[in-house]
């Protein structure tokens, strides 16, 4: 039996809830069964530091002995966008070119959830871009850090260039120099 205590399991669900201040948040799995706690290093561990609420999870669960926890992250996908435009600043911009907008490796300069915006740098440009905190909650994000290395996809906005979408640091790092592909 104590084989079985411990064992791994790969497990699809959504996210309950994530508090990136308290560092971790619930996970329910599709199969039922108990919460499973997600700690904010093994998030950071898949190149982000928050998730959205409502995001489709894919995760290795151990059984440990206090309870189910992720111990690896395999995918996040946002929670479901609907039709309409996240801001209405993007209204007059179509889906199709906000997705094949490049993503571009970025750092966060500052953001405040209480305000729900803040600013980031591309990297190799001085230019600040603007960041609201429903762009992040529909790119499967929760709240972001100083410092922190995300990929975004940016446009023209009615208030200037803006994240138009925010991704994970390797999304963009993958994504350089692939305009040719």
């Amino acid at each position: 039996m104590a084989d079985d205590q411990f064992s791994m399991a790969h497990i699809q669900g959504s996210v309950k809830w994530f508090d990136p201040a308290k560092g971790f948040g619930f996970v329910i799995s599709d199969g039922g069964g108990p919460d499973i706690l997600l700690h904010v290093n093994v998030l950071r561990n898949f190149g982000q530091s928050s998730v959205a609420d409502g995001s489709r999870i894919e995760i290795v669960t151990q059984n440990t002995e206090r309870g189910v926890q992720a111990v690896e992250i395999l995918s996040i996908d946002p929670p479901a966008r609907g039709d309409t435009p996240v801001l209405t600043d993007f209204a007059d911009i179509g889906a199709d070119t906000i997705l094949n907008t490049p993503l571009e490796p970025s750092r966060v300069k500052w953001f405040d959830k209480g305000k729900g915006f803040g600013f980031a740098n591309v990297f190799g440009k001085s230019e600040d871009v603007f960041l609201h905190i429903e762009v992040l909650r529909h790119s499967g994000l929760a709240d972001l850090q100083p410092g922190e290395a995300i990929a975004m996809r940016v446009v023209d906005g009615r208030r200037g260039r803006m994240a138009a979408e925010v991704k994970a640091w390797e999304a963009g790092a993958e994504n350089t120099g692939s305009k040719d592909k």
